[in-house]
């Protein structure tokens, strides 16, 4: 599994990110300094680096020039409030190898981790990029799902949902969970969205996928 060093001082923000990873099959780690940053960033075989740039201690521009600076190139990802061309082409220019603007949706986010790791990726972990439950498949690269031969179209949010399932095969998880590993703080408490969703997977792959465990939850069929 890959590894990523999350660099941000927004205790929210940052819980949201680590939790997004964790569930999609990442080993997601937080600091909230900058210099902490420096130091674990080269210190530790991570895979990917995601980057503020408010940060205490250095910024996130000083940490990116240091890597830089140091031969390090690890692939960064900096997520910033900042909006304005001129720090886009500045984070760019000193090796951001993205640039992702809060408020973001976390989907996005995931697919642009995906897309920075996929080029260094051995064959064995490129393998780890295929999901299965049954006779559903996800291609976790194309973001494409297959049920036996037959291809089907499914939403960012669709998909993310049964991939949080297929990574849990076997776990009851409640709708509280499930909001938060695919909705994140982007829903209202109380929604009955998680339900909505399911219905419509359950359309689209089968009825007999995903079981509902009454007063706790959903599950997939063992």
């Amino acid at each position: 599994m890959n590894k990523i060093l999350i660099v941000e001082d927004e205790p929210r923000i940052a819980s949201f990110i680590e939790k997004g990873l964790r569930a999609n099959g990442f080993i997601p780690t937080v600091t909230r300094d900058g210099d902490e940053a420096i130091s674990m960033a080269l210190g530790n075989s991570f895979d990917l680096l995601i980057l503020d740039l408010g940060i205490p201690g250095k910024d996130g521009m000083a940490v990116l020039e240091e890597l830089r600076g140091q031969g390090e190139q690890l692939p960064v990802i900096i997520l910033t409030a900042r909006d304005n061309i001129d720090d886009k082409v500045s984070g760019l220019e000193n090796g951001a190898d993205d640039y992702v603007t809060k408020p973001f949706r976390f989907e996005e986010l995931l697919a642009r981790v995906r897309v920075r790791l996929r080029h260094s990726q051995s064959p064995r972990q490129q393998d780890e990029l295929i999901l299965s439950a049954g006779n559903v498949v996800l291609d976790l690269r194309t973001r494409r799902v297959k049920v036996g031969d037959r291809p089907v179209d499914l939403s960012a949010r669709e998909f993310t949902l049964i991939e949080t399932l297929i990574r849990h095969p076997g776990q009851v998880m409640s709708r509280e969970q499930l909001l938060d590993h695919v909705w994140g703080y982007d829903y209202a408490p109380g929604s009955n969205i998680v339900d909505v969703y399911i219905g419509y997977l359950r359309k689209k792959l089968g009825d007999d996928l995903i079981e509902t465990v009454r007063g706790m939850g959903y599950r997939l069929q063992s």
